[in-house]
């Protein structure tokens, strides 16, 4: 979905403001005719064969109305106007520019009406020249079924209007009211035919206009719904994935590995000491240290593991396809880039500073288990880690764990 102001504006301001001329102002022409090219080449060439089979058919006409002429006939419509028409459609057909293929396609207009013309004078059968009256027809191709954009249909129609007055008038077997009629009648169908190659033009843009607005529109709803879709699944403060997120990935998560009989781990992390520090510091320094803690820790996961502010000072890292290993070993970095970062905490001691808690869990699913299993092992061996003296790693031990479990033994490691 596309998300444009500029465009927007311009949209907004042409179906506000829609003058007689059909062009848009650049962009949006721009997007338009990028946008509707493909069809409307489809459309031009469907057009286009359809009326090389007509002009052909003419070809029954000329035989019986002008057989004098027929084999000149069947030269111009078959050996010059199929083969130049079926070239251009073909060219058409592979994408040209908008200028280059309005143009060739108007000349097809212009080169028929030429060689019919040459037909219909080259004859002196007896009322030869009613064919005038069908070259209407030719001027119908050009602004109905080709539809060509209104300048082109307009200069096609006047160019062959020009060349069938120029063959007209000289022509002696066409009597004089003959001639008025039948210029009367082209001219007539040129003008109709304009009007509604007009119409339909301005319809068009029209529709498309509304089209993209709608697009640009629900690229922003789209937008929106993703940046409140973000919003509800991530935590405020430290931009880590919050507790509405992490409830839902460790189920995908759980079933994930019970279907590729892989490992899951689970770490979690308190801070050391924290309410001593906001009580010494207050609540905004609080915040600050939960940032900066929250940093340290996303930097030193994978992408591909889940870093979550479980809630206040507690952090969950979920992980996939774990072993006790690269989950202990994960725990560790976690552990002494938070130290690293020696953040005082003189709520503890004037020489303390900001420490975490680490408990690991690794389990291998099995339909006797539950998710909630694993989250009850790792919080028991934050405890233990608590316990046992904090700023330290402690892995849930193996004998603790329901049948299945695949984790080691109890193991802790601290900087002392």
């Amino acid at each position: 979905m596309m998300v444009n102001d500029t465009l927007l504006k311009a949209v907004e301001r042409e179906l506000k403001f829609r003058p007689l001329r059909l062009r848009f102002v650049n962009e949006v022409e721009t997007r338009f005719e990028a946008d509707t090219q493909r069809q409307r080449s489809r459309h031009m060439v469907v057009g286009g064969l359809i009326s090389a089979i007509i002009y052909c058919l003419f070809l029954i006409n000329d035989y019986s109305f002008r057989p004098d002429t027929f084999l000149t006939a069947v030269l111009l419509r078959a050996g010059v106007m199929l083969p130049i028409g079926l070239l251009i459609l073909w060219w058409v057909y592979r994408g040209l520019s908008p200028l280059l293929r309005e143009t060739l396609m108007a000349s097809t207009v212009v080169i028929a009406t030429m060689i019919s013309c040459v037909i219909f004078s080259q004859s002196t059968a007896p009322y030869s020249y009613l064919d005038v009256f069908s070259f209407g027809l030719i001027l119908l191709v050009g602004n109905i079924v080709y539809s060509l954009r209104f300048g082109y249909a307009c200069a096609s129609s006047a160019i062959s209007l020009l060349i069938v007055l120029a063959f007209v008038l000289p022509y002696d077997p066409m009597p004089p009211e003959a001639k008025r009629l039948a210029m009367c009648t082209l001219i007539a169908t040129a003008l109709f035919t304009l009007a509604a190659n007009h119409r339909f033009e301005r319809s068009e843009r029209t529709a498309y206009l509304h089209v993209l607005r709608e697009k640009i529109r629900a690229g922003y709803y789209l937008k929106d719904n993703e940046k409140l879709s973000q919003l509800s699944q991530t935590d405020a403060l430290t931009n880590l994935a919050n507790r509405r997120q992490f409830d839902d990935m460790f189920l995908i998560r759980w079933q994930e590995a019970v279907e590729k009989k892989a490992h899951v781990g689970l770490i979690v992390i308190d801070i050391d000491h924290f309410k001593a520090y906001n009580d010494h510091y207050g609540h905004l320094q609080g915040d600050q240290c939960l940032r900066k803690v929250a940093m340290a820790m996303r930097a030193n996961s994978r992408d591909a593991d889940l870093v979550v502010r479980f809630g206040g000072e507690e952090f969950v890292v979920l992980i996939a396809n774990a072993s006790p290993e690269s989950a202990t070993s994960a725990a560790e970095r976690i552990r002494c880039s938070v130290q690293a970062l020696q953040i005082p905490n003189h709520g503890v001691s004037a020489q303390s500073v900001v420490t975490v808690s680490v408990g690991v869990a690794v389990l291998y699913p099995s339909v006797d288990l539950t998710p909630t299993e694993l989250l009850s092992q790792a919080d028991e061996a934050l405890y233990e880690a608590k316990r046992q003296g904090r700023n330290r790693i402690w892995m849930a031990n193996q004998a603790d764990l329901p049948s299945g479990g695949g984790a080691v033994g109890g193991l802790s490691r601290s900087a002392q």
